[in-house]
């Protein structure tokens, strides 16, 4: 086995978790180093709506 993969298999886990608290929860729970972010995708708009918000943006 070379060497990086040792160093991966061996070395502490950080993780970037986005979205979902129950994943980040998770990842704390075991104690592994999690960095989260607060994200959700952009709600789906009717057209008329979105062109209209596009044009106040």
């Amino acid at each position: 086995m070379s060497e990086a993969v040792k160093k991966l298999f061996t070395s502490k886990i950080k993780a970037l978790n986005i979205g979902l608290d129950i994943f980040y929860e998770s990842f704390k729970a075991q104690d592994v180093e999690v960095v989260h972010v607060v994200w959700q995708p952009p709600p789906k708009l009717e057209k008329k709506l979105e062109e209209a918000l596009k044009k106040i943006i």
